[in-house]
């Protein structure tokens, strides 16, 4: 059974309610990975929602798009949240930005399996550190990026992940996944890939 069938099911009362993690839905790099094989060229994915939240009732998030499409997002029991950490839909704020997968309901209401809050994942190259953050340039604009102690992980090339951040060097182009600071420049790093060894 796929995903989408196994949460539609969930939500209407056919299967039994499991956590997204059946799916790898705490991954936040999972976030940005699409299985397009059954959308049409140039079709919107159903499956999936974007925007910043207007709402946060009852377990049902009010989305408005960044192509201001309005989106109405149900959480579940069933349903992963990831803010830096898994979290409770209560810690959703107005404002946040999310990126939501789920199966559509029949009134076009997304059901949930994951939902990322505030991620972000940029390309940039690095213009300062410190052991406490990163400053990023990223199309002629400055990101700081703050390191959170036992949570920031940095990789460099195929060697595993860690917490040392002494193979960075200004000018060193990265990828960094987190947790943006809406409304701000700032972000704090989940995940920080370089492809420089030295």
């Amino acid at each position: 059974m796929d995903r989408r069938t196994f949460l539609t099911g969930a939500v209407l009362g056919s299967a039994a309610i499991v956590g997204a993690t059946t799916f790898g839905g705490t991954d936040p790099a999972a976030a940005f990975r699409r299985d397009t094989s059954e959308i049409a060229a140039g079709a919107i994915d159903p499956g999936f929602a974007e925007g910043r939240v207007t709402s946060n009732r009852n377990g049902v998030l009010g989305v408005r798009g960044s192509d201001q499409i309005l989106h109405r997002i149900l959480v579940t029991s069933a349903t992963s949240l990831w803010k830096m950490d898994p979290i409770p839909v209560s810690q959703v704020a107005v404002g946040d930005g999310l990126y939501a997968r789920g199966a559509r309901l029949p009134d076009g209401t997304l059901a949930a399996d994951a939902v990322w809050v505030n991620l972000v994942n940029v390309d940039a190259d690095i213009a300062a550190i410190s052991t406490a953050r990163v400053d990023l340039s990223h199309n002629g604009h400055r990101i700081v990026a703050h390191v959170v102690k036992g949570k920031t992980a940095v990789t460099y090339r195929s060697e595993p992940a860690s917490g040392d951040l002494s193979k960075l060097r200004v000018g060193h182009h990265v990828r960094v996944l987190g947790l943006w600071h809406p409304d701000t420049n700032e972000m704090s790093i989940s995940t920080l890939h370089s492809m420089a060894t030295s």
